[in-house]
């Protein structure tokens, strides 16, 4: 007899498969109470115990409990499309997961949730289960799944099951090959777009924006929803996967994106995704150019319901909050923006979560514009077809459109940003500390000094638990992605004090030129920097010598806490792997530059820890430390009292105009210009 953390992983696994049905090779099997089963299989219960268990050697016993009601979660079909863009689907998931967390003990927990697994529609059912093990204090030590393992259609080109699934059952598992994921299938490579798809279409950033998600839930108990800045989160983490954008389409000399500002106008950019919609086991609807947005009128199915006209009014309540400095609660009180919370209100307000101040008055406009462009092809359902990736969580990233959604969204956030006073010469400088010099080099000392390598890798990625019906053991697909050379990065600091000072390091990469080759001026380029790393030192009197290495990034979390099989990794007789995956894919920490070298400015600052400390203690190499700048620290302060993304999220006096004047001007930031040089080949991940 196995534990409960095995059930989990089993309710977890091959989500459309019955639970009864063994698991892992048929090694596992759950003994369900007869009146968990479904109405179609409870009169074949003893013959499945009879036919499944007898041959399984572990076993994991459900205890039985009074059938609970979750007749609410039902409205959303077993067999339809769950869509966190909707209100009511968020409402409903959001109830599932305050009944998760209501259980008094994991053994209950699993009880519920394998009675509902069967009977709700999977994709919701593993989002409130995945939340409610990562926020409940009795199930830390149990892994979680990711997205890729449980639904690895809504990833990869649908092409490619039906070859692992040949793989996997005509050969033994120690003759299996790899199947390969094409780079190029969603697109012509003559399409100028095309060119963007490895940031788009890669694995693991999509994974990111997934798993943020799940941290942070829009709807739900509110002890899982309040978090610590939560909405200046929302803000600072969807700007910087969309600066990272931007920097690829410039090492590819293209523009950056334009604001999705005018929302009568036709979309340009057409999107045909060829992924699957696991849920449907359909692909997911495409765009054809020149689509125009007018309404969407969905109440059956996802209970989106909105017009331009209401959305754009909803956009300009949002504005004249920016414009008058507060938000109107409910109750009619002003809510003021202040310098250090205003961003947060605003973020919530944005994202329409449940800590918005007043939903009927600001609406859904982050939501809604999903919703309204991922059904902009059969905006009334009249020809019965699902949504677009742009309005799913898991696959939104995709998209094109999304980059200029975002690049509006961002605009609104900075108009707030605007109205702030630039910082003070005492909240930028740090006396007595003076940065002597910065260089980066990759570890094998193979590039020059403050040059940076990038490449292509093939990597491989274990697909098994996600499919149903399918083979057992290991079922590998390779995949090509983006990666460069792992780096140091050398910083010498000066202490003038006769004692021990402590100081924050940020550290951000900033294009200098656009996609034609023309210089950002700089407060352009301040929108545009990538956070790259944060961290604290310890400042000895005299010069400090500080060597950092790239994969101890603050943003980025580990290839193999992207991609590892968390369910095998802890199944009995296994070492225990604790899974937590909310950061950015390491192999996306830089932009991929160009094959003759593209020039960035490498931006460092010491900053002053007393004006940066929450008093929260920490070690960022333990749990889920190592990329709280995207993904904050569970059930702790944000470990940083500055805003997200100073010191570059205000603007700058007038007579700053380039980075090296805004660095030059305090001796405790430096800047050095780096040269990321992509050598176009390709190598195989060892």
């Amino acid at each position: 007899m196995t534990d409960y953390r095995t059930g989990f992983l089993c309710l977890m696994s091959r989500p459309r498969e019955p639970l009864f049905y063994p698991k892992y090779g048929g090694q596992t099997f759950m003994v369900l109470p007869e009146h968990f089963y479904t109405d179609r299989y409870r009169p074949l219960a003893p013959m499945i115990h009879e036919r499944f268990g007898s041959t399984a050697p572990n076993h994991v016993v459900v205890q039985p409990i009074d059938p609970p009601d979750f007749t609410y979660a039902m409205e959303i079909p077993r067999n339809g499309n769950y869509n966190q863009f909707s209100p009511k689907h968020r409402n409903i998931a959001g109830k599932l997961i305050q009944d998760f967390m209501n259980a008094p003990d994991p053994e209950v927990l699993l009880s519920m949730a394998s009675y509902a697994r069967d009977r709700l529609n999977p994709l919701m059912f593993q989002y409130a289960l995945t939340i409610s093990l990562l926020h409940r204090k009795d199930t830390q030590d149990v892994p979680v799944l990711s997205l890729l393992e449980t639904f690895p259609k809504r990833f990869v080109d649908p092409l490619l099951f039906p070859q692992l699934e040949e793989e996997g059952f005509v050969v033994d598992q120690p003759q299996r090959v790899a199947i390969e994921i094409p780079m190029v299938y969603t697109a012509s490579e003559e399409l100028e777009e095309q060119r963007l798809a490895y940031f788009r279409e890669d694995i693991g950033i999509n994974l990111h924006h997934w798993h943020w998600h799940v941290i942070y839930p829009m709807e739900g108990p509110l002890e899982i929803v309040r978090k610590d800045r939560r909405g200046e989160l929302f803000y600072y983490m969807h700007r910087q996967i969309l600066v990272r954008y931007i920097a690829e389409r410039f090492c590819h000399l293209m523009p950056a994106p334009t604001s999705l500002d005018n929302l009568r106008e036709p979309i340009p950019e057409a999107y045909y995704p060829k992924i699957l919609n696991s849920a449907l086991n359909r692909t997911y609807s495409g765009r054809h150019e020149n689509a125009v947005m007018t309404h969407v009128n969905r109440p059956e199915d996802e209970d989106s319901v909105a017009t331009v006209l209401e959305i754009e009014n909803w956009i300009t309540r949002f504005k004249d909050a920016v414009a008058h400095g507060y938000v109107v609660g409910e109750d009619g009180a002003r809510v003021h923006l202040e310098d250090s919370t205003g961003i947060d209100i605003l973020g919530n307000v944005m994202e329409n979560s449940l800590l918005s101040p007043n939903i009927p008055h600001y609406g859904n406009i982050h939501s809604m514009l999903h919703s309204l462009i991922g059904f902009v092809h059969d905006p009334d359902n009249k020809y019965l077809e699902g949504v677009g990736v742009i309005g799913d969580i898991a696959t939104s990233i995709r998209d094109p459109i999304f980059y200029r959604l975002h690049t509006f969204v961002d605009d609104l956030f900075e108009d707030y940003k605007k109205k702030l006073a630039p910082y003070t010469t005492k909240e930028l400088g740090y006396p007595g500390v003076t940065i002597e010099d910065v260089s980066v080099q990759d570890v094998n000392g193979k590039a020059a000094v403050n040059r940076l390598l990038t490449f292509w890798q093939r990597s491989q990625v274990d697909l098994g638990v996600g499919l149903d019906f399918g083979p057992s053991g290991h079922v590998l697909a390779t995949f090509t992605h983006l990666q460069h050379a792992p780096f140091v990065y050398r910083i010498n600091v000066m202490n003038d004090a006769q004692r021990v000072r402590r100081g924050t390091v940020r550290i951000f990469l900033a294009p200098i030129y656009d996609g034609s080759g023309k210089p950002l001026p700089f407060n352009q380029q301040r929108r545009n920097v990538i956070e790259l790393d944060k961290f604290t030192v310890t400042l000895t009197p005299g010069m400090n010598n500080i060597i950092r290495r790239s994969e101890e990034s603050s943003v980025t979390i580990p290839f193999e806490r992207t991609f590892r099989r968390q369910d095998i990794s802890t199944m009995p007789g296994t070492e225990s792997y604790r899974f937590c995956n909310c950061g950015w894919p390491d192999h996306m920490l830089i932009p991929q530059g160009s094959p003759h070298g593209l020039p960035y400015d490498l931006f460092v600052m010491v900053s002053d820890y007393k004006q940066d400390t929450v008093n929260v203690d920490f070690d960022e190499n333990l749990d889920c430390n190592d990329s709280h700048s995207y993904c904050g620290l569970r059930d702790k302060f944000y470990p940083d009292r500055r805003a997200m993304g100073f010191p570059f999220d205000r603007t700058v006096p007038k007579e700053i105009t380039h980075m090296d004047a805004f660095a030059s001007s305090f001796s405790n930031m430096n800047r050095t210009v780096v040269e990321i040089r992509f050598t176009n080949t390709t190598i195989s991940k060892v």
